[in-house]
């Protein structure tokens, strides 16, 4: 995509991911859904089910109403996820709170040898915190309630992907139809590119490779933090995701109590994965 467009002649393609749970390599994806745009018309939509490995909990369900049943003869990611990579093609991509949704996508992009889209996705989530800053906050309902746009059946996605492209429109029109695709994601302040949330590139490392083998193996690891209070020492920790952030990306663990037989600590903490020295699995 030729970032020197005005965005009005640009292509876009809204997207949006339901999930298991919260982090990849943990949770997995049940369903993606985009629709696509250009030339002030809506050309394209894409929707599928994906069938998980393993059965969602109740507490998922309770969020995306997405029932176990309803996927159980549902392709799986591996055979539905280059139809998706080939309906972004090289539009501006464009999600609201991107990260969360790259995080998953990026995965499954690799697994199936998918090269890494190369255009940078807009991000509704930040560019409305810098062109609507009255809003209430900046969930994607709130934004869709507060700026009277239709917003279907919240967490499901393809609903989810057409509100999330009215709502670009309506950013766009406050920042001005006679800025480039450029000066919107600038707009947007941090840059989001796929290849930042790309598992093979932080597989490369040796520390976090041995803490995505706990991952996987659902093992605790041993970790050496140069942050929090005790700085240096080393620590067990039982992992439970890896969350990709513009701001630092960071390891969700339960930490093993000091003095105890291998109890954990009932609340997660952040790890920066940069503070993470070391790690034995």
């Amino acid at each position: 995509m030729d970032l020197s467009l005005f965005w009005p002649d640009a292509t876009y393609v809204a997207f949006d991911t339901e999930t298991t749970g919260k982090y990849p390599l943990d949770a997995e994806i049940c369903e993606i859904a985009a629709v696509k745009w250009r030339n002030g018309q809506e050309i394209g939509r894409y929707q599928t089910l994906i069938k998980p490995t393993h059965r969602m909990s109740e507490e998922v369900i309770k969020i995306h109403n997405i029932t176990n049943e309803m996927v159980v003869d549902a392709p799986p990611i591996g055979a539905k996820i280059g139809e998706f990579h080939e309906f972004l093609g090289d539009a501006v991509p464009v999600a609201h709170h991107a990260p969360f949704d790259l995080g998953f996508l990026s995965i499954e992009f690799e697994n199936q040898r998918l090269p890494l889209p190369s255009t940078p996705v807009l991000c509704t989530s930040l560019l409305s915190r810098a062109v609507i800053p009255e809003s209430p906050n900046h969930r994607l309902q709130t934004l869709v309630s507060f700026l009277g746009i239709e917003g279907g059946q919240a967490h499901r996605a393809l609903d989810d992907a057409i509100a999330c492209l009215a709502l670009m429109f309506k950013c766009l029109d406050r920042v001005g139809k006679y800025k480039t695709v450029a000066e919107v994601l600038a707009a947007q302040g941090p840059e989001l590119n796929w290849r930042d949330y790309s598992l093979h590139n932080l597989h490369a490392n040796r520390v976090m490779a041995e803490i995505i083998k706990a991952l996987r193996a659902k093992q605790p690891v041993e970790i050496v933090y140069s942050g929090g209070s005790r700085p240096g020492e080393a620590r067990t920790v039982m992992p439970l995701g890896i969350v990709r952030n513009p701001n630092g990306d960071f390891l969700v663990a339960r930490e093993e109590k000091c003095g105890t037989n291998r109890s954990l600590e009932e609340v997660p903490k952040r790890y920066f994965l940069e503070k993470i020295k070391k790690a034995r699995s």
